[in-house]
Formats: C-alpha cells, structure tokens, sequence
C-alpha cells in the first residue's frame, strides 16, 4: 500500500496573504500537514510542486522524505486547473499510486489519511479512485429559491433529510491509470466518496477560516500536551 503524496503549493495567495508561509500555531501554514503526512505508515514521499524558492527551501529544512518539483511557467497562475499540476508531477514517478491534499487543511489527521488509504486499497475491485467529503443533512436552496433536497409544504426534521455530499478537497487517492483513463482527472470513472468530520475537513480560504482552524489546531496540542504530562 505505498503511496506518494502530492502537495502543491504557489507562493502567491489572495484572499490570504502568504498562507502557505503564514505563522499558523507558531510554524509555518503547511507544517501542520506535513506532519501529518510524514506520520502516515503508508506514505512513501511528499511531493511539493512549488514556484517559490522560500516554500521550498524552508520544506527540505524541516522535513524528511520531501522532493521539490519546479512549477514551469505553462502551469503557474491562479486559474490553472489542480489536474494539470498532478498530471505534470506523476509523469516524475514510476510509482502507481497517489494522494493529493492541500497546505489549507491543517487539521487533518493521520489516522484519517491512514484510514482512507486502508478503504482504497480495499475496494480497488470495485473503484478506481477516493475523495473525501462532507455530509449535509440541511435544507439547501438554490439561486431562485427552488429546495435542492427538501420539500417546502413538508417541514422535515433535518436529520430526516437525504444527504447531500460536499468534496471537500482534503484528500484524493487515485491510480497513475485511473487519472490518465478518466481524462487526467483525479476522480476517476468509479469513485468512491469518504466522509470527514467538519473540524477535521476546514479548508483555509480566507481569513476567518485560518483564525478558526488555529484556535482548534491550538486547543488540539493543549489537550496532547496535557494528555502527556
């Protein structure tokens, strides 16, 4: 079950100012997953495809197992799709499987990572790809006010609802096959969905996601710490 791990990171951030790079916890942003991922049984090495030399050179600092893949100039800039860099980076790599996860969840565990390793090696019979997600059971309403999952005559509870399922862009385990099969697209022709808990699964966009997402990070090492004493 060996795996490389693929985390890109650019150096420009815009609704956060350096993210990546910002003290999160008293450490850089991307050191809380790379502790993670360094923590997982099952990963071989992390892959960080960066543009920026800072990025780099303070991740082969702190951290073991890491490679750097340069980010050409084709597939830098704010709108370029995720599927491009991934495609770029496995092309390096003779291995066969792959997980991709961001900088911006910080709150992932490795025991998650670890678990949602374990399920896709298991079911690979039956799917060729994992993404995590997240469960609603909320009344959801569209532009023009039209119920997605609801009836408005009918005033179900919500725990009643049928669920809607949110990717949450924290974990994507796939094949050098799967991705390149289903159009070099990280969730293949048969994927399978795997639920996080909200806390774990918060993804930092803006600013109040990153002061929420510390404080829970912060109380998290308290309780080890106390834990340990």
């Amino acid at each position: 079950m060996n795996i490389i791990a693929l985390m890109p990171m650019k150096g420009h951030s815009e609704r956060v100012p350096n993210k990546n790079m910002k003290l999160f916890g008293g450490n850089p942003l991307f050191h809380a997953v790379m502790k993670t991922l360094t923590r997982s049984q099952y990963i071989q090495r992390i892959v960080i495809n960066t543009d920026s030399q800072i990025i780099a050179d303070n991740a082969t600092q702190h951290f073991k197992k890491v490679d750097i893949v340069w980010r050409p100039e084709s597939i830098r800039g704010d709108f370029v799709s995720m599927n491009k860099i991934i495609a770029y980076d496995i092309k390096k790599y003779s291995n066969d499987f792959f997980l991709q996860t961001h900088s911006t969840n910080p709150l992932l565990t490795y025991q998650t990572i670890d678990n949602a390793i374990k399920i896709f090696f298991a079911s690979l019979d039956t799917y060729d790809s994992l993404f995590s997600v997240n469960r609603l059971q909320t009344r959801l309403y569209w532009e023009d006010v039209k119920p997605v999952n609801h009836n408005l005559e009918i005033l179900s509870r919500t725990q009643d609802l049928p669920p809607i399922f949110e990717e949450n862009s924290n974990i994507y385990i796939f094949s050098k096959q799967s991705f390149q099969s289903s159009g070099n697209n990280r969730i293949g022709k048969k994927p399978q969905m795997f639920e996080i808990n909200k806390m774990e699964s918060i993804d930092i966009d803006e600013e109040q996601d990153f002061k929420m997402a510390e404080m829970i990070y912060l109380d998290r090492v308290n309780k080890l710490k106390s834990s340990n004493i």
